[in-house]
């Protein structure tokens, strides 16, 4: 894919995400069976440059983001545009049915998937190989948190589009401190929009985020006081013996 060159108006680029039923096949399929698609309509507008969508597991943020990723030129199973590690016929199935809107349109980035990092480094160290390339990442040669941060640091400043899903997914409370200043400062420069979708309460109060909250009934604007992740922990942190034995005797 051609690549885009580096524009002057600041990030979000990626301004709209739509739905489009007539190019649905089969409704009951998934995954157009997601109760997000049940009215048969769907739109997301991308207003800040840092979003966060949240969401119980099974509501399908994971393949929201996936499909969105898709569909903007991100391969399936993670890296930048032109990392093509495999298919998935679920996410390209969505892709094919989403519209996407710019301003303008933007092809740099990465779409950063936790559960196929690894495959995603050892594909880029084999593609290390070619004459040329330069040096290959050294990322799979630190333990598994490192090897985020690393990623994070040296392949997410540039201007582009970013998903990430479930980035905290091997971060301990206080690495996902030290991913957060790395997105602050992605913010700051205004030629990075991020797209995240996540469990983690720290990431949901990233502040200046546009916080979505996705479930049964749809995707909707949210406080972080509004979703389930924080009424769980506040208990949790009100009395956490007394927490932990009264969920393992329900």
């Amino acid at each position: 894919m051609r690549r885009s060159r580096p524009v002057n108006l600041p990030a979000p680029y990626l301004k709209r995400v739509a739905l489009v039923p007539e190019k649905v096949g089969d409704w009951a399929a998934y995954p157009f069976c997601l109760p997000m698609f049940r009215k048969r309509e769907f739109e997301i507008a991308f207003t800040h440059p840092v979003t966060v969508i949240v969401g119980e597991n099974g509501v399908g943020k994971s393949t929201l983001l996936e499909g969105i990723a898709v569909k903007a030129g991100f391969g399936h199973f993670g890296g930048a545009t032109g990392h093509r590690l495999g298919s998935h016929d679920d996410e390209a199935t969505l892709a094919d049915a989403l519209a996407l809107s710019w301003l303008p349109r933007i092809t740099r980035g990465y779409f950063f998937r936790a559960e196929t990092f690894f495959s995603l480094v050892r594909y880029m160290v084999e593609a290390a190989k070619e004459p040329l390339s330069g040096p290959p990442p050294d990322w799979l040669e630190m333990s598994h948190g490192e090897g985020f941060l690393a990623f994070f640091r040296e392949r997410c400043a540039g201007q582009g589009v970013y998903f990430f899903d479930e980035p905290e997914s091997a971060l301990s409370p206080s690495r996902q401190i030290e991913f957060m200043k790395i997105l602050r400062a992605m913010e700051q420069s205004g030629r990075c929009q991020v797209v995240i979708a996540t469990h983690a309460p720290l990431l949901m109060a990233y502040p200046g985020a546009d916080l979505r909250m996705l479930t049964r009934a749809g995707l909707f604007p949210a406080r972080i006081e509004d979703t389930d992740h924080f009424r769980v922990l506040r208990e949790f942190f009100l009395d956490p013996e007394l927490f932990v034995d009264s969920m393992l005797d329900e």
